[in-house]
């Protein structure tokens, strides 16, 4: 008796647990029609604004230099967000795909219309592009960027490799137009400090020549991204590799000074210019394969055209700079001028540093201006 007085409290508590999950069983399944008739009254009430909306991007892309007039814009941004809050709230009901795939590519296209057209025109502001719009785009695409440096760098070791491993293949690697390079590097130094400080033509020449090529070399980086980025990285890996090769030569000649001396100067602008071209031509691959959007190519196109432009522009400046430090300094060869060449280089490496790392920054969050 006592042992069943004991069990009775037991089974009367997993009783009324049963039937509390009966009663829960049962009303969830009443509530399923409620759901379902939510969601119609949902779609149903919701669906003008969606197709306002969709008649509203069909009437822009017709006429792409449109400008709507303010009442419209309006309109067309309360659309947008009502789109972007049902797609959100769509998302949490079961078997309506196709509704929501439909409800995105408006809200895509919407974005997409929303940021391409840039707003409202602004003047352009020298002074603020530099300290601001150029130094926050670049550190936008960072990962572009270092994936840029990074295929360079794979290439230089390549280079250096190949060279230690067989010496004879610097000529296979060196092109033509600098062939001069061919030459040892200690019977090139001998040379070069001999000639006398005013030999100014034939040094402005060759520094154009050099010029010209890493500019074609830093559009052509970046064209070369329409071919979703293999071309880009081929053109940074043989870049590397004759930089490599070059390296190893003169360091291992004991040439480690005059290198230094030599390609510091325009090098600490000219390589930067290079890899940021590779970063443009990266972020159009990335376009290219569409990962993470809905959008049509043209669509990815547009969203970083801005942002192209301005990469681009950056690197063309950086390459002017260059060519002049190149024609005036770079190409005079004296010992008792290195240390001085030297640090100009190195100043101006880290000017650079530090203005891509941190020019258009909030001072009181760190974060890139907007």
């Amino acid at each position: 008796m006592e042992i069943a007085n004991e069990s009775t409290p037991a089974l009367a508590v997993s009783c009324t647990f049963k039937r509390q999950s009966r009663l829960a069983s049962t009303e969830s399944v009443l509530h399923i029609p409620h759901v379902i008739l939510d969601l119609d009254k949902f779609i149903a009430k919701e669906r003008p604004f969606w197709e306002e909306l969709a008649e509203l991007l069909r009437v822009q892309s017709e006429d792409a230099g449109r400008t709507p007039p303010l009442s419209e814009a309006r309109r067309f941004y309360y659309l947008y967000q009502r789109a972007a809050a049902d797609l959100v709230k769509l998302k949490t009901f079961a078997g309506e795909a196709e509704t929501a795939r439909f409800l995105e590519n408006i809200v895509a296209k919407a974005y997409s219309q929303l940021h391409s057209s840039g707003g409202e025109s602004m003047p352009f502001r020298p002074l603020n592009w530099i300290t601001k719009t150029f130094p926050c785009t670049f550190r936008q695409h960072w990962r572009a960027f270092a994936l840029s440096i990074g295929t360079f760098a794979i290439g230089a070791l390549f280079g250096a490799a190949a060279l230690k491993i067989n010496y004879d293949l610097k000529a296979d690697f060196i092109p033509p137009q600098f062939a001069h390079l061919n030459e040892k590097p200690s019977k090139r130094v001998e040379r070069e400090e001999k000639q006398d400080f005013d030999a100014f033509q034939g040094r402005h020449t060759f520094s154009s020549q050099l010029m010209t090529h890493n500019t074609k070399v830093t559009i052509m980086t970046m064209v070369s991204g329409f071919f979703w980025g293999i071309f880009t990285l081929i053109l940074l890996f043989y870049n590397g590799t004759i930089i490599g090769i070059v390296m190893f030569d003169y360091l291992s000649d004991g040439e480690g000074i005059f290198l230094t001396a030599w390609l510091l100067p325009h090098g600490s602008f000219e390589l930067p210019a290079i890899f940021i071209g590779g970063q443009a031509g990266l972020i159009i691959a990335r376009a290219m394969f569409g990962w993470g959007t809905n959008l049509k190519l043209r669509q990815r196109l547009a969203r970083i055209r801005g942002d192209l432009l301005t990469l681009i522009t950056g690197a063309a400046l950086l390459l002017i700079w260059a060519g002049i430090v190149e024609s005036f300094l770079s190409q005079y060869h004296s010992d008792r001028f290195y240390p001085w060449k030297i640090g100009f280089g190195s100043i101006q490496l880290l000017a650079l540093i530090l203005y891509l790392s941190l020019s258009g920054r909030h001072r009181s969050t760190g974060t890139p201006a907007a």
